[in-house]
């Protein structure tokens, strides 16, 4: 397939979206076709690179009216220029400006459904709307595609679900070196394997990831003597300074300060995944999909996520993860009081199991191909 994509994302940091549009971006290159991305850029860019990508450094982060405005006329000009197939956005301030410049071009316009948008004023649900104006809509869990056709009202031909999807070479604990492993316990101050139970809760410090909620749930957790647990809060601030000050405060008025552990963002997230004793997704909004609880399944860990949005279709109860009430700090201890009982046999086949169904239901290789099929389908339509 010897085609050019043009997908548009404002930054290529370390978020769902941007690793999706990296891989995205992999598979356009593998099939012989060209994969541009407009972007301001960020921790990606080399892998993006690496993939054979093409990065268009711009401004597309901006929500001025007037830099959308600018924006659109530029992504116009670069669509014609490299005779761009298909136009792919993925957030909505930039879309606004992809959708303006795809149809400007004549170029067919896919757009990913990433999040859940909430909208509490008309202004806003118009905002969104861009997001659904695609010719093909793609929502990363079933949970979004429905969120979709309440709130937009679009036919149900346009919207493909694509679950988003984890490298299993990247993520394949066979594959993680022991000094990987060491180094991150030795940051974390972790101990050595066995000597605490490490419970690993991934995600940007934002108070809608429910980080207070762990913290309140550690504190409930003051039994756990044998093998004292750890939280370990790997993510980045992104300027959220006060935050963190809030939830290191609430760590020491709840007596646990000495076992909750802030390191910041962490560039290697199997290792980290293969450190943990359990992993968390405590998000007190509910996530349209939730990338954290499928990779660390798919690396065998078992996990426990707030029982709403993307993670009712990517954790079942027994196989691999168990599922508490969104903010209920007391059930999230007492899932973690189980599991911390469970047998290391016990708990090596429950992450088995889970391991056995994320692998075979939310694979990389599957979202690329899906993806692909969509950008075939838009071409198809369009001539």
């Amino acid at each position: 397939m010897s085609l050019t994509v043009l997908q548009v994302i404002p930054e290529l940091d370390a978020g769902g979206a941007e690793r999706t549009t990296v891989d995205i971006a992999k598979a356009i290159v593998a099939a012989g076709g060209r994969a541009l991305v407009a972007s301001q850029g960020g921790r990606l860019e080399r892998e993006l690179r690496d993939a054979g990508g093409e990065l268009v450094r711009l401004d597309v982060k901006s929500k001025s009216p007037a830099t959308i405005w600018a924006n659109a006329r530029k992504l116009a000009d670069l669509i014609r220029a490299e005779n761009v197939d298909v136009v792919h956005a993925r957030s909505r301030a930039p879309a606004w400006s992809a959708l303006r410049a795809a149809r400007d071009a004549k170029r067919p316009f896919v757009t990913t459904y990433h999040g859940t948008y909430n909208a509490k004023t008309r202004l806003k649900r118009w905002y969104n709307s861009v997001m659904a104006r695609g010719d093909v809509v793609i929502a990363n869990s079933r949970f979004i595609a429905e969120r979709i056709r309440a709130e937009h009202k679009i036919a149900d031909d346009r919207i493909v679900v694509i679950p988003r999807g984890a490298d299993l070479e990247v993520f394949d604990r066979r594959r993680i070196e022991p000094e990987r492993i060491a180094a991150l316990r030795a940051d974390w101050r972790a101990g050595v394997e066995g000597e605490k139970f490490v419970i690993l809760l991934p995600g940007r410090l934002t108070r809608w990831k429910g980080q207070a909620v762990a913290i309140e749930a550690l504190a409930g957790l003051s039994d756990l003597a044998e093998t004292p647990p750890v939280l370990v809060m790997v993510g980045d601030e992104q300027g959220r300074d006060g935050y963190r000050a809030e939830l290191e405060r609430l760590a020491e008025d709840r007596l646990v300060a000495d076992k909750v552990r802030f390191p910041g963002h962490c560039d290697d997230m199997p290792a980290a995944y293969a450190c943990a004793d359990l992993v968390l997704s405590t998000s007190v909004e509910p996530e349209a999909f939730g990338r954290v609880a499928v990779e660390a399944q798919i690396m065998g860990r078992l996990v426990v996520a707030s029982d709403h949005g993307g993670a009712r279709e990517t954790v079942v109860d027994g196989q691999g993860g168990w599922r508490a009430p969104p903010g209920d700090a007391a059930a999230l201890a007492g899932a973690i009081r189980r599991i911390a009982a469970m047998s290391p046999d016990d708990r090596f086949a429950a992450g088995q199991r889970g391991a056995a169904r994320t692998r075979r239901e939310f694979s990389v290789e599957a979202m690329q191909t899906a993806t692909l099929s969509v950008y075939e389908r838009v071409l198809r339509e369009a001539r």
